[in-house]
């Protein structure tokens, strides 16, 4: 099976570019709904997240994602810490689901990608850009969310021109109409090389 992985810093449309490859029939699994899925229903996690973050970490047993985002963007040993209880869930998780599809290619979207070191298991990678005061200005109608919270986020993701130099493609994510002629010019150009 041949993986795509699809990143992009917060706020570039990363999840506007999925829903157009399903668009085009090519199944994605999306790794931040799928760990928090898991993290809400999985025993074994919920139990090391509280071990981690304390009783405050879920409200009425589904979790406390606004005191947690609070701790690990503003600590990067809580950040290291949770994930590696979520990433090789995540990354378990994600195999079962990739033996189950038959599409001649499937995407795997992940906002950290590069960070977290994913990327090296693709066969292909597709950056999501757009500038960052685009990228803030989306963050702020989308979540309740402040500007120095974003800022927090963005300091642990490596910057558009680090991705860039690691990946097969480049999808400029600013008008919707050329985002959408982008994917279909990868579209054609992934499955003409396998």
């Amino acid at each position: 099976m041949i993986i795509v992985g699809l990143t992009g810093g917060i706020g570039s449309g990363k999840t506007t570019v999925a829903k157009q490859f399903e668009a085009l029939g090519i199944p994605v699994y999306i790794a931040d709904v799928e760990a928090k899925n898991l993290m809400n229903k999985s025993k074994i996690i919920k139990r090391k997240l509280i071990r981690l973050f304390g009783k405050k970490a879920y409200i009425k047993e589904v979790l406390n994602t606004r005191y947690i985002a609070d701790i690990i963007f503003n600590d990067k040993a809580y950040l290291q810490k949770m994930n590696g209880i979520i990433h090789p869930r995540v990354a378990r998780h994600f195999e079962k689901w990739a033996l189950k599809q038959e599409a001649p290619y499937i995407i795997k979207e992940v906002a950290v990608l590069f960070e977290n070191g994913g990327y090296k298991a693709c066969d292909y990678v597709i950056v999501v850009t757009a500038p960052k005061d685009l990228r803030v200005k989306r963050l702020l109608m989308r979540d309740k969310t402040t500007k120095d919270k974003i800022q927090a986020i963005m300091k642990n993701q490596w910057t558009d021109e680090e991705k860039i130099k690691h990946s097969h493609y480049v999808i400029d994510n600013i008008a919707l109409e050329n985002t959408k002629k982008q994917v279909v010019d990868i579209h054609k150009d992934i499955l003409k090389r396998i």
